[in-house]
């Protein structure tokens, strides 16, 4: 007994050793942590702006601190004033349009549908002061609201309805003293708030990644990289890396995974391989709205109901959500969805004002691409669906009125009166409004970009290459192994099954047959020896 333990204890002591010697630890990333020890250096500031003697004094109004910014930083207010932050729109090459401005002043959404006749209070996200009409002078400095992105006293916040002016409450001087590198809440005062809550518009843009963990985004999560919006999206002379294909329509100055990681970062072939037809995305964001839900479908034909003659809304119980308010509608809220899933090369058209309506679901904006096209990747997309406003006889949809500081000025969340609403927004933006109206479904698009998970969360291969329930079968236009049949090579396949089936057979059938025979000559020589 002794012997056969002792045996036992050599045997495995001996593959243990075996396997030492044959184990090849996992080469390291060196591109990823390459990338870890760039970003885990913070940067600090250069200088003390608390200690500038230009800054030393009360200021009553916010255009003085503008004009303070540019005694030192001259000649920066041009570079602002050149950005698509502060026009909201650029010029740019449009598929079917040729050379065109695109932008809020002239492409419609189906959230509040579009800031014409509506800038004071739109204007809460608009990087100046004072734009309460059409009329807004986008040549003077000193509406430039330096404040809105460089604030690092958390304390800077722009009133609601106030055409873009900071509340009343603002210490402007605090705020001039504690400027600095723009913050993740400078970003996120209007990208996160966009559409008049937080998470509505973006699903993967939410106030939750101002304090998050890895499981929600491995890049802010503050037990992660901890990284900023700027990290990413940096600047050069104000001009802002990304795009917002809400209103953008260009593939220029765009904002990709591999300006960071490359094309090729896993370490491994086969993943690698995907990058060419696959965004990082598309693996790497399993699901959005992981912290609180996003809306996907805003119904502004039921909005107008009243309770004993005054607006009213509801709420979730659950998540706080509206899903009912007198002014805007009905809305659809949810949380951990899953994209979907298109072809996207970088281009993308939009519904712009006085657009003839062509096809119903209105394609509010359309992400182009297609499989056939070698510079289109598949990215996750957030869908929203709703319906607004239309005009039947011009056909073409409306840009109501909705914002007013009173009742009797036409706008539609006071007066709740969609004729004159209507016609009061069309007149404003030179279109004509024929009286007959309804109300007509739309869809917008929207690429998922944030709340990328750890990487062991990624989807698995099944998760794609499955016969049923594939998170691509919405893309049909191409042949995925493991999702699709096709006849030719499902042929072959069976072809090549029945031959290897054949050959083990055959195979066997010989081994038989020639055991035999050995046989029967053995059998021979045994007899002719005797």
């Amino acid at each position: 007994m002794k012997k056969v333990v002792l045996s036992v204890i050599a045997i495995t002591i001996g593959i243990l050793i075996l396997l030492h010697i044959a184990y090849k630890p996992p080469l390291p990333n060196l591109g990823e942590l390459k990338l870890k020890q760039e970003f885990a250096i913070k940067p600090k500031p250069d200088v003390d702006h608390s200690l500038f003697p230009e800054l030393q004094k009360t200021f009553s109004s916010p255009q003085e601190v503008t004009e303070a910014c540019i005694e030192c930083h001259n000649q920066r207010h041009k570079e602002v004033i050149a950005s698509s932050h502060w026009n909201w729109e650029r010029i740019s090459y449009v598929e079917g349009r040729g050379i065109a401005s695109m932008g809020k002043s002239n492409v419609l959404n189906n959230y509040c549908i579009g800031a014409s006749s509506n800038e004071q209070a739109c204007a809460k996200c608009h990087i100046g002061f004072g734009m309460s009409d059409d009329h807004f002078d986008f040549e003077n400095a000193r509406n430039v609201d330096c404040m809105v992105c460089h604030d690092n006293s958390d304390e800077y916040i722009k009133g609601a309805s106030m055409a873009g002016y900071p509340d009343r409450s603002v210490n402007l001087t605090k705020v001039a003293q504690s400027v600095g590198r723009p913050q993740s809440i400078n970003c996120g005062a209007c990208h996160f708030y966009s559409g008049g809550g937080n998470n509505v518009k973006h699903g993967d843009l939410e106030e939750a990644l101002l304090a998050t963990t890895r499981d929600v985004d491995v890049h802010m999560a503050a037990n992660g990289m901890n990284m900023t919006c700027v990290d990413c999206h940096s600047a050069e002379n104000h001009n802002i890396k990304g795009k917002l294909y809400s209103v953008s329509s260009s593939d220029q100055n765009r904002l990709t995974c591999d300006h960071c990681h490359t094309s090729t970062p896993h370490m491994d072939r086969n993943l690698d391989l995907h990058t060419s037809k696959v965004a990082c995305q598309t693996c790497h964001i399993p699901t959005y709205a992981k912290v609180n839900p996003t809306k996907m479908e805003w119904r502004w034909s039921d909005a107008g109901k009243l309770r004993d003659g005054r607006p009213y809304h509801e709420t979730d119980t659950v998540t706080g959500a509206e899903t009912y308010m007198s002014i805007k509608g009905s809305f659809v809220w949810e949380k951990n969805v899953e994209p979907e899933y298109y072809w996207f090369d970088g281009h993308a058209t939009h519904y712009v004002l006085g657009d003839q309506v062509d096809s119903i679901p209105v394609q509010i904006n359309s992400l182009l691409g297609s499989a056939t096209d070698r510079n289109s990747k598949i990215y996750p997309v957030k869908v929203h669906r709703g319906d607004q406003i239309y005009d039947i006889d011009n056909n073409i949809l409306v840009q109501p009125k909705l914002w007013a500081a009173e009742k009797g000025d036409s706008a539609y969340w006071k007066d709740f009166d969609w004729d004159l609403a209507a016609e009061a927004g069309m007149k404003r933006v030179g279109l004509p409004f024929s009286g007959n109206y309804k109300f007509v479904t739309t869809e917008m698009y929207w690429p998922v970009n944030h709340m990328v998970a750890p990487k062991e969360d990624a989807l698995s291969c099944e998760e794609c290459h499955r016969r049923e329930d594939s998170r691509l079968a919405g893309l049909n236009d191409f042949y995925m192994p493991g999702r699709d049949s096709h006849a030719g090579l499902d042929l072959i396949g069976k072809l090549l099954l029945i031959a290897a089936l054949a050959g083990v057979v055959l195979h066997g059938l010989g081994r038989i047959v020639a055991s035999i025979k050995n046989k029967e000559v053995e059998t021979k020589e045994i007899n002719t020896e005797l």
